[in-house]
């Protein structure tokens, strides 16, 4: 018999009072929830409820106050599921573990203590070597969610926000097509007897098939691109009807979106910056107040004429196309973002509680948090 065999049927044989004891527990996690300094970062990683689990399961919260404010959760919301709310954004910086949504900055790092966890979005190709050397001369154990992978060997974190980014991308586009924007004064879609808007999808990964799903439910007539012909066939198994799919051939694409009303680009690189694939020559051709939205302007953008934009100033004109090129889409929605991250937050942090609790009291310095990653995940329950 294995000993994780004999372990649990040891388990079993417990009595039934020891099984419900209810003490808090020695090797409880002090979780630290910061509010974010970066430029419109609107979402929070933990909701009110996930943060009464977690308190719930003999851990404790402290969250700078007015965290969750931008995503419309505020902090007597948290203050009532017993998170304590400080001021003092070096209170917090006093936790084990600080999760937080955007890389920290040189000061936020300097406020951490040698053998923290920290979990955040950290892309060590975009960090500059004064942040890497800055968390390793702390020793910091710094776990990044675009790397951060469940079950199903999917990044998890990535597909969550890129599902929000591919709906909420049509949707933006609705509104710059009609009249309140200046647009064409179109809907998307069409009625009976009106043809429906024109819409070119680069790109069939995640983003390109949410995209196409919610186009396709508005009415929209879509067209995809993509230069790998498994991910286009993924993307038309998936969206479950039939789409207009196509390889990237200059002649096709550059007809395709010189005749569209709406392009949307989706077009990830795997290292480094995204390829730029619509050249201006053919943006100076697209029909007057179109709408151009570039998802991939955060690794450099698809169009030769993106610019990055913010969510105050969010569109440009171009050769009268109207340009929509903002990094952080997720955060226009932050509230849906939010609740898409606590659900794999909250699982995640219950299940590094729980080995905590083997390997010592302080999970900074036992290295626990990489001991958790080195093992197969299991389902949450």
């Amino acid at each position: 018999m294995s000993e994780l065999s004999k372990l649990a049927r040891q388990a079993l044989l417990q009595p039934q009072e020891a099984m419900l004891e209810r003490d808090k527990k020695k090797n409880s996690l002090y979780i630290g929830i910061p509010k974010e300094i970066s430029f419109q970062e609107n979402r929070v990683p933990l909701t009110p409820l996930s943060v009464a689990l977690l308190i719930e399961n003999g851990h404790e919260v402290v969250l700078e106050s007015g965290a969750g404010e931008a995503a419309n959760f505020l902090d007597h919301h948290y203050s009532e599921q017993g998170a304590l709310i400080v001021q003092n954004k070096e209170e917090v910086y006093k936790a084990d573990i600080i999760i937080k949504i955007a890389p920290p900055t040189l000061a936020e790092i300097d406020m951490m203590r040698s053998g923290q966890v920290l979990l955040s979005s950290q892309q060590p190709s975009l960090m500059s070597l004064d942040h890497l050397q800055a968390l390793m001369k702390k020793k910091v154990t710094a776990l990044s969610y675009e790397y951060l992978r469940d079950e199903g060997n999917t990044l998890t974190v990535v597909r969550a926000m890129s599902e929000i980014v591919g709906a909420t991308s049509v949707l933006i586009a609705a509104e710059y097509l009609s009249n309140v924007f200046d647009g064409k004064g179109l809907m998307l879609g069409g009625i009976t007897g009106v043809p429906p808007t024109e819409m070119v999808i680069l790109g069939a990964g995640t983003v390109g098939e949410f995209a196409a799903r919610t186009a396709i439910a508005l009415g929209a007539q879509v067209k995809v691109f993509d230069s790998s012909v498994y991910r286009l066939r993924r993307l038309q198994n998936n969206v479950g009807s039939r789409v207009f799919t196509s390889v990237i051939q200059p002649i096709v694409l550059r007809k395709a979106v010189i005749g569209c009303d709406v392009v949307i680009g989706a077009i990830r690189a795997t290292n480094g910056r995204s390829p730029c694939i619509i050249g201006e020559d053919t943006v100076s051709k697209m029909k007057p107040n179109s709408v151009l939205i570039d998802v991939s302007i955060d690794q450099g953008g698809c169009f030769e004429t993106s610019e990055i934009t913010n969510h105050e100033k969010p569109v440009f004109r171009k050769y009268d196309v109207i340009h929509y090129c903002v990094p952080n889409i997720a955060s226009r929605v932050a509230r849906t973002a939010t609740y898409a991250l606590t659900n794999i937050f909250t699982p995640i942090l219950l299940d590094l509680g729980e080995m905590g609790g083997d390997y010592g009291p302080d999970l900074g310095e036992t290295g626990c948090a990489e001991c958790y990653l080195s093992l197969p995940r299991t389902p949450h329950k």
